[in-house]
């Protein structure tokens, strides 16, 4: 396992690009699954969000577009839109600048329109979700059929939320012969039963999730009935004396 960038067989374009980012030392997550998927093998990858899982499966999605051909060659499936934005974000920040390669979101809860006049345009890499991607395809807007490399990132958080059909049924439409990387924070049973249908001979990587500042950190809850948690999170912000917080949500239309 190489300890740097330049040891994992990357192109010389792609390397530069991460490099001139900062990029200078892979995760563990990128320093084992990089080189058999640039290798062209499936992969089933096991590690927590922020191990670095978006350039693990990033970088070889890249390598295997084709700059010439406008159709779409890879597809990135996430369980949220805020996900999906960031890892269409992502990719685009890997692609070298000579490159013409054009990576498009789509997810729901926004206009159909600019999503329906990207994939006219032509956009080699699709990152969504499965929702939304369903949708397109039954409106024959979006092709399946010459996809080269489908990744699923976050494929629990998918499963959990209900998207299981939804994303078998995308699979089933893409080419048998598709490279497929699989990263999963937990692998429950379905999550199994996805990867030895479609995904054959897979690389499989865990790796031990990041530590984190549990010692230092205060925590409490409190149980309280669905329609008084926005109420109560405004109270608790006011009388916090923090100068920052951070809240996590499903959706960011919460009004406090």
């Amino acid at each position: 396992m190489s300890d740097t960038f330049a040891g994992l067989g990357l192109p010389a374009d792609l390397l530069a690009t991460i490099e001139g980012l900062g990029f200078t030392t892979p995760t563990p997550i990128q320093a084992e699954a990089i080189p058999p998927l640039l290798a062209g093998r499936d992969v089933v990858g096991v590690a927590q969000t922020g191990t670095g899982k978006t350039a693990a499966f990033g970088l070889p999605l890249l390598n295997a577009v084709d700059d010439d051909l406008a159709h779409q060659q890879a597809l990135v499936l996430t369980p949220t839109r805020e996900l999906a934005i960031q890892v269409a974000n992502a990719l685009s920040s890997f692609i070298p600048a000579w490159r013409r390669t054009k990576v498009l979101a789509i997810y729901g809860g926004a206009s159909f329109i600019p999503q329906l006049r990207g994939l006219e345009r032509g956009n080699q890499v699709v990152v969504g979700t499965p929702g939304r991607m369903i949708d397109l395809i039954n409106r024959g807007a979006l092709d399946l059929t010459k996809v080269r490399f489908v990744a699923l990132d976050e494929a629990d958080e998918m499963l959990r939320m209900g998207f299981a059909e939804d994303v078998e049924t995308i699979l089933a439409k893409t080419p048998t012969d598709k490279q497929v990387a699989l990263f999963s924070a937990t692998m429950p049973p379905p999550i199994r039963r996805v990867a030895q249908v479609y995904l054959q001979e897979p690389v499989e990587i865990a790796v031990t999730p990041q530590a984190t500042p549990i010692d230092l950190t205060d925590q409490t809850f409190a149980v309280l009935p669905q329609r008084h948690k926005a109420e109560a999170l405004a109270r608790v912000l006011a009388t916090s004396a923090a100068d920052a917080a951070i809240v996590f949500v499903r959706t960011r239309e919460l009004s406090l």
